[in-house]
């Protein structure tokens, strides 16, 4: 049985990808639809969300976005030369990617300041657990799990999430023309960045995930790649039901698998 996984066909078709991986994509389908077209995003593309959902949601979000890099530096720790299939892979797209999300976090502050929150009410405001929660998550993950499923949960379901969403909000004008003309450029830079349909980031680190899973993983890690995906889903539209004020502390997503540590070491 072939172990190796490399990619025959275009990064952007799913169908270049394992069965598995297919699998994926299906069964956390709805999960992922429940963030991209959330009823926040909705409103933003057309406008009409409020100053307070909005202010809300750029604190709410501001620690994932500044942690991102560390998130990545984290996945980058597990990385070995020469361990195993994509560890090489690996470590040239967390290197490369973790200087361009530290800009991104420029770009967000400039966003925060056009609609009136400064950079001490994203530093320093309290947050509510909904919120803090996702930034939580994906430390736990990144720390904890092998270095498929910290990908799995961050680069994969949250980045590629994000540009799913941010797509929606600069598919109309509406919300752009909301921003002052004299800083909507810089307001506009990360969203813009992050709507650009080629962008190929999370199905770059799709393909890492693969090789270093392989083209037939067992059940078990499926189901532990699977579970990071979801859950990452999970606190994200659990964080987004809040910044839109109709979160609740009861609509916790799943509980949290333990992490395999036999699968981590593995891989």
């Amino acid at each position: 049985m072939n172990d190796t996984f490399t990619r025959n066909g275009e990064l952007t078709d799913i169908g270049s990808y394992p069965r598995w991986a297919q699998d994926l994509v299906d069964d956390c389908a709805e999960a992922r639809h429940g963030v991209t077209q959330h009823e926040l995003f909705q409103l933003m593309r057309t406008g009409d969300l409020q100053a307070d959902q909005c202010r809300s949601f750029l604190v709410g979000i501001w620690p994932v976005i500044e942690q991102f890099p560390q998130y990545m530096a984290l996945n980058l720790l597990k990385v070995g030369f020469g361990r195993a299939h994509g560890h090489e892979e690996a470590r040239r797209y967390l290197i490369r990617n973790i200087r361009v999300e530290q800009n991104h976090a420029d770009h967000w502050l400039h966003w925060a300041h056009a609609v009136g929150v400064g950079r001490d009410d994203l530093l320093y405001a309290q947050m509510p657990p909904e919120t803090h929660a996702l930034s939580h998550w994906c430390w736990h993950t990144c720390e904890r799990d092998s270095l498929a499923a910290g990908m799995a949960a961050t680069n994969y379901a949250i980045e590629g999430a994000t540009g799913d969403w941010s797509s929606l909000v600069c598919s109309d004008d509406a919300y752009e023309r909301t921003l002052d003309p004299e800083v909507r450029a810089k307001a506009m830079k990360w969203l813009k960045l992050h709507a650009k349909y080629d962008d190929t980031h999370p199905w770059e680190a799709l393909e890492i995930i693969c090789t270093l899973v392989g083209p037939n993983p067992n059940r078990r890690y499926f189901e532990l790649i699977r579970s990071r995906v979801m859950t990452s889903y999970g606190y994200m539209k659990m964080a987004l039901d809040k910044c839109l004020g109709t979160g609740s502390l009861h609509a916790l997503p799943p509980e949290i698998p333990r992490p395999d540590t036999t699968e981590r070491l593995r891989h």
